[in-house]
Formats: C-alpha cells, structure tokens, sequence
C-alpha cells in the first residue's frame, strides 16, 4: 500500500506544514498525479527557484511506492519535478485537493483561515513575472561598500544538506547558523533563544521577539550601513510568516527562504538594492531595519 507525506512548500521563517495522507487520500492524489505528457524541450528536473511564497507541494511516496512516479517530487501548478523528467499531469485539481477548505489540510489546526491565504498565494505564484538579474538597470548601480557586513557567499550555505535545510531566513540575515530548523521546537525562530518567541506574525511581535534575542532596533538607519554590524530587514505577510533579509558588503542585499538555498534576487529576478522596493511576493509588509551587533545575537 502507498500514502503520501505532503510538505506545502511556502513559508521562510516558520517550519513548512507537513502532513500524511490516508489511504483513500492517497488513492485520490495519486490518481490526480498521472501524466498527460512531457513537459517543453528544454526542461529540467530542477525544483523552482528560491522565491518568497508558495514554491511547490513536496510529496514522498510512503511503503511500496508507484513505479511510473519519483519516490520524492515536488508538484507546482501541475508540474511534476523530480529525479526523472519532469511531466505535466492531465488533472491539475490537486492543490485544490489538498489545500482546499475541505481537504486534508483542515487537520493541521492552522486557523480557519489557513487554507483562504494559501489559496490566494498558490493563484498569485501561479501568475508571478520574472526578469533577467542582470539587465542593464542593475549592471548600472553603484553602492559604497559595507565593511563590516558578511560577503555574498552562497556556495557555503547552499550545501544541499545541513546549512541549507536547517537553516531558516533568521539564520542567514543574523549569519548566525545553529542547524535547528525544523529540529528542535522554536529552532530559527525570533525570541525562542530568549523565551520570549513571537506570539503573532506582525511587525511589532516579531521584532521585539529579535530584540530579546539582541537584534538593535535602529529605526532611523534607513539604507545606510551602520558603523558596526550589519544590517537586517523584516518583512511580514500578514497572518501568514515572517521573511528576513540581510544587507552584504557588496551593498547588496540576499536572503535565504526556508531550506531553500540563499539568493541575492527577489521575486522577479531581479537584484535587491532596497528591501523596500523588492518583490516580495505575499510578504507586503515591511516593518523594519534593525542592526546585528557580532557577537552579541543568540538564536535557538
């Protein structure tokens, strides 16, 4: 017999929902994972870019597994990634199936209204533009440097294994790894080293949940590097997560969702000069700078 163990693929800062599927569940989804085809030429089994929102159901085949489907794939807008080719399936209803307000997500207890936000961001992912990060405008731009700030260095986050999947968006701006994402209860999470975690996704809980753990909240520092430390920015999508970026010595700002890997690009491809003014996908709300003084931060 097969089930499934499903991970929506969403969140930066807090742990993805991950759930099991019954057995009838299971029947239903795989029914709903049957090819219709290949995908265009050109394609790969590559999963999506690390962009902010939904990225994907991740779906693990449990017991003996179908042998025409990856043991492991990740489905995104009827697409199916994973090991093989990548394939589209011929009934694109399973993200309605499973994140519906009558499907197996109601278990979870993320609040009745859970499965409305989600529905809104897999639309708004669905239709998200791209751009070349590389274009002209941002060939173009010139920015002091951040003496004090960590470099841009991806490879050594982006190991595909220890730092990059237990290692949140809170680590990476803080430059603070501790491996406990997805571990340990409250591992990444603002406040928890403190006890005193955020209680709600907003603005105002979750940056004093980082200054009890020593962010410095410095309200006035705009854009500007600081003297000492680096600097640090929290976004918010309302009722839903929260995102952090960090600014590096090149300038430039970077972020790493999730367990994906750390990017220096936001939603549409595009370098991130200002937080601000980035696309952000569902996290709307920017709440503040704040300052991380080496040495002087602890994360759980």
């Amino acid at each position: 017999m097969t089930t499934l163990r499903v991970t929506i693929d969403a969140f930066s800062g807090r742990p993805n929902p991950v759930f099991e599927l019954s057995a009838r569940e299971s029947r239903t989804a795989l029914s709903l994972l049957k090819p219709s085809g290949r995908l265009e030429k050109g394609a790969t089994g590559l999963p999506p870019a690390p962009t902010l929102g939904y990225r994907g159901l991740v779906i693990e085949q449990l017991g003996t597994p179908v042998s025409s489907l990856p043991r492991t794939m990740r489905y995104v807008h009827g697409m199916v990634f994973g090991p093989r080719v990548p394939f589209r399936v011929a009934d694109e209803a399973l993200e309605d199936f499973i994140c519906g307000n009558t499907g197996p997500l109601r278990a979870l207890g993320l609040g009745r209204g859970f499965p409305v936000l989600l529905r809104r961001e897999i639309e708004r992912s669905s239709g998200a533009r791209t751009h070349w990060p590389w274009d002209r405008k941002h060939r173009s731009l010139q920015h002091p440097r951040c003496t004090c700030a960590p470099h841009y260095e991806p490879a050594w986050w982006n190991d595909g294994a220890q730092r990059q999947l237990h290692n949140n968006c809170y680590n990476y701006a803080a430059n603070y790894r501790t491996d406990s994402f997805g571990v340990v209860p409250g591992g990444g999470q603002p406040g928890a080293a403190s006890g005193a975690m955020y209680t709600q996704f907003t603005c105002a809980s979750v940056r004093l949940a980082a200054v009890a753990d020593g962010l410095v909240a410095r309200l006035k520092v705009g854009n500007r590097c600081p003297k000492d430390g680096h600097l640090v920015a929290l976004v918010i999508a309302p009722n839903w997560d929260f995102h952090w970026y960090r600014k590096d010595r090149n300038a430039f700002w970077s972020h790493k969702p999730d367990h994906m890997q750390a990017t220096n690009v936001d939603n549409s491809n595009a370098l991130i000069a200002d937080p601000r003014n980035a696309d952000r996908g569902p996290y709307t709300q920017f709440c503040t700078f704040m300052v991380v003084m080496h040495g002087h931060v602890k994360i759980k």
